[in-house]
């Protein structure tokens, strides 16, 4: 995953003046919702400013729109983040970085859970509520996940999101420990 800052200030310069444009705001309005300065705002737009992750949250907010839809370069939004994710910021030490992982609109509630499988072991899961989602980021080993659509292998490092309101399993068909980190939204 490599970190172009340049390439990421113009993608969300872009993404925030196409944004504003197609809800007919001005510079001021978007401003007023968002309560950050119109002079950031204009130096957002312009790519002249190294812009925080809280001020780009902010403003995603204004737009209703979720933190990657706001960062994100392509044509879709928040389901075509890159495999590993997108790094949004490094810092000036090797190994100092902020990446997104995965990214979802969520009406209310969050769950954060770690696990742990031994080799053989599966868990059977079943099928949530309707608009539930479930994020995995896998730690350690490798999860093999089985849903209706097919078997999928994640790797330490890997993180998928993924509709929970269908059967699925968690499976460790490896050889040593796997450890992962999962989040229910609904």
């Amino acid at each position: 995953m490599s970190y172009d800052p340049k390439k990421l200030l113009r993608t969300i310069s872009g993404n925030v003046v196409k944004t504003r444009r197609d809800l007919k705001w001005s510079q001021q309005e978007l401003a007023e919702r968002s309560r950050i300065s119109r002079r950031m705002i204009g130096m957002i737009e312009s790519g002249a400013s190294n812009v925080s992750l809280a001020t780009l949250g902010h403003i995603a907010a204004a737009f209703n729109k979720t933190f990657s839809e706001l960062v994100d370069d392509r044509a879709a939004g928040h389901d075509l983040l890159p495999d590993r994710g997108l790094r949004l910021w490094q810092g000036g030490r090797p190994g100092t970085r902020v990446d997104l992982l995965q990214s979802f609109p969520a009406a209310r509630t969050v769950e954060l859970w770690k696990w742990t499988i031994a080799p053989g072991d599966r868990y059977q899961g079943e099928p949530d509520l309707p608009g539930y989602r479930e994020v995995v980021y896998v730690v350690r080993g490798e999860l093999t996940l089985e849903r209706e659509g097919g078997t999928q292998v994640l790797r330490a490092g890997d993180s998928l999101a993924f509709p929970s309101d269908h059967p699925y399993a968690f499976l460790n068909s490896g050889k040593g420990s796997l450890s992962f980190i999962l989040n229910v939204v609904a």
